[in-house]
C-alpha cells in the first residue's frame, strides 16, 4: 500500500477558493452550482455541476453526471440539498484535475472533459478574481471624514468671530 502524496491534494486555501468559485457561480447563473471533490489515481479532481430539478428536462447534446450521496465531500454552499444521502443528477460545467506534471499543477476540463487550460495556479483557471485585498477599515475612515467635518467648522467659525449667532 503507497502513502498518497500530499502534492496532488488541494490545500485549505484552494478547497476555499474552489467553495467561493462555486458560490460566485451560483449568485451569476442564478441557479445552484456543486462543486464535488473526488480522487482518481491518488490525485484530487473538483467538478462542477448544476442540480437538475425532477421536471426539468435535461439537455441531450450536455454532459451529465451523479453527485452526491454517502462519502461525497463537497465545498462551497450545497444549495440546500441533501447531498449526504441523496444522489442528484447534474449538468456537467467543467472540472479541475491536480496534476504530477512539473509545468502544470491544475488542469482545466471542459464541458466533453477535454483538457483545455493549465496553470501552476489554481486562481489562473477560475472564472472570478478570489485575491484577499484588505478591505478599508471603516472606523478609519470615519475619523478622516470626522476631521475634515472639523476643518470646514473651524473654517467658518474663524470668518464669524466675535459675533454672535444671527436668525438670519
Amino acid at each position: 500500500m503507497t502513502t498518497p502524496d500530499h502534492a496532488l491534494r488541494f490545500t485549505e486555501q484552494e478547497l476555499s477558493m474552489l467553495g467561493k468559485t462555486a458560490d460566485g457561480l451560483s449568485a451569476y447563473m442564478g441557479k445552484s452550482v456543486l462543486a464535488e471533490i473526488g480522487m482518481d489515481d491518488d490525485a484530487e479532481w473538483v467538478i462542477f455541476a448544476i442540480p437538475l430539478g425532477v421536471d426539468e428536462t435535461p439537455d441531450e447534446k450536455a454532459t451529465h453526471v451523479q453527485m452526491g450521496g454517502p462519502g461525497a465531500r463537497f465545498v462551497g454552499n450545497r444549495g440546500g440539498l441533501d447531498l449526504d444521502t441523496e444522489v442528484y443528477d447534474c449538468q456537467y460545467l467543467w472540472a479541475i484535475q491536480i496534476t504530477d506534471d512539473p509545468e502544470a499543477r491544475f488542469v482545466r476540463l471542459d464541458q466533453n472533459g477535454d483538457e483545455f487550460d493549465y496553470a501552476m495556479e489554481l486562481a489562473e483557471l477560475l472564472p472570478f478574481d478570489l485575491t484577499e485585498d484588505a478591505l478599508p477599515d471603516p472606523d478609519l475612515e470615519l475619523l478622516e471624514d470626522l476631521g475634515d467635518d472639523d476643518d470646514q467648522e473651524d473654517d467658518l467659525s474663524a470668518g464669524q468671530a466675535g459675533k454672535p449667532p444671527s436668525l438670519h
